[in-house]
């Protein structure tokens, strides 16, 4: 993830436990920004909106829809086509590529 956002100034990435609204408390954000692919994103968003307005109702939460180009996509899905060795450099930033080639070997394109 860092090396994929590196070149953004203004994001940090940075590893934490526990739950996400309590960290985000902890670290004085207002608002968490989560991203949709589909209705199914949609419904657990939704889930985990009103748990955590309940937990931390002064943290609000943004949801984003992807572009359409990527709604089929998912990290487990992305990580058997590169393990077989498909194609996945227009899914991904480089980086990810080339770590996804280190873990399954040469073949990932």
């Amino acid at each position: 993830m860092r090396g994929a956002v590196a070149h953004v100034g203004n994001i940090v990435v940075q590893p934490f436990t526990g739950l996400v609204v309590n960290y985000a408390r902890d670290q004085g954000a207002a608002t968490i920004i989560r991203g949709l692919r589909s209705s199914p994103d949609f419904e657990y968003e939704s889930q985990m909106f009103f748990m955590n307005r309940r937990l931390e109702p002064e943290v609000d939460m943004v949801a984003l829809m992807s572009d359409q180009a990527h709604t089929f996509i998912s990290s487990s899905l992305l990580k058997e086509v590169a393990r077989l060795g498909g194609e996945i450099s227009g899914m991904v930033p480089p980086n990810v590529v080339g770590a996804l080639r280190e873990k399954f070997g040469s073949p990932v394109k």
